[in-house]
């Protein structure tokens, strides 16, 4: 009986919705981004392209230091919006992890906030490995 309570009483409890702020930013994001707003191929990444953009690495400290992009800073994905301030509004920015599924959320927050310089490297460091048009 206890068991049924309770799962009545979290049946009928609604969870919180985010800011009605950030939903509509949400929204209007999606609805007027490109199709392929926010992303790059490896094979997009040759040397003078390379040598212009800013790297983060999403990945965690250890990963980081295993091996990276050279020249890229670390800034694990789910600090990137309470650290921003670190990366530059000005000039094309490449977030990566392995395979770009956890940058592509931090490419979106950051977009989401404003940020439309910050771009997804599609397929990660591990498609950078593969694909990469250049890798000094």
């Amino acid at each position: 009986m206890k068991r049924l309570a309770l799962i009545l009483s979290l049946s009928l409890t609604t969870p919180a919705l985010a800011d009605e702020a950030v939903i509509d930013g949400m929204l209007d994001y999606m609805e007027f981004a490109e199709y392929e707003a926010g992303i790059i191929l490896p094979a997009q990444l040759d040397e003078s392209v390379f040598d212009a953009v800013t790297f983060i690495d999403t990945r965690d400290a250890g990963q980081f230091e295993q091996a990276t992009i050279p020249g890229a800073r670390n800034i694990e994905w789910r600090e990137t919006l309470t650290r921003m301030d670190e990366i530059p509004a000005t000039g094309l920015v490449v977030l990566f992890c392995n395979t770009g599924t956890l940058s592509a959320q931090a490419t979106f927050a950051l977009r989401v906030a404003g940020r439309e310089n910050v771009v997804v490297l599609q397929t990660g460091f591990l498609g950078w490995l593969e694909t990469a048009a250049y890798r000094p």
